[in-house]
């Protein structure tokens, strides 16, 4: 069989499925409105499409304009440049890329892998934010520094 040509606009023919960089944009969309604690249902309310369309974007199934790539960083309080984080060799990547769209390992791959993605994480750092006295999070962030450490040494 073929190998899959890219057609117009740099998507894959050939059932390859999304482009890689159209999923790491859609993965970086998710976390984003995840961590700021925002329903599909209300993200899609403020841009104007369907939460089915978020669903898509964010799988990385359709691909997200350039108006609507604005929209979703100006909903999201974030500059366009966010959702492009981490690619080409960015966050310490550096492995051979070609391919790949400039990514060392698959948006999927990398964002299964990420602690930072993972709802126990976002949900840690919502509750945190949510302490409103600032003197208060500082100790917690020292007694999880502390038992991060007595953990470590539990290990040796």
């Amino acid at each position: 069989m073929a190998d899959a040509v890219k057609g117009a606009g740099g998507r894959r023919r050939g059932g390859e499925g999304p482009h890689p960089i159209d999923i790491h944009v859609g993965a970086r969309l998710r976390m984003r409105r995840t961590l700021l604690g925002m329903s599909q249902e209300k993200l899609a309310e403020a841009v104007g499409v369907t939460f089915q369309q978020i669903q898509k974007y964010e799988r990385g199934a359709n691909r997200i304009g350039s108006s609507r790539l604005h929209q979703f960083s100006k909903v999201l309080d974030v500059p366009v440049a966010y959702f492009f984080h981490g690619l080409d060799g960015e966050d310490g990547g550096g492995a051979d890329t070609a391919g790949r769209g400039g990514l060392a390992e698959t948006p999927a791959e990398r964002f299964d892998d990420d602690i930072m993605t993972r709802r126990e994480t976002i949900e840690l750092i919502r509750a945190y934010y949510r302490i409103g006295d600032v003197r208060i999070r500082r100790r917690l962030m020292d007694l999880t520094k502390a038992l991060g450490k007595s953990d470590d040494e539990g290990d040796k």
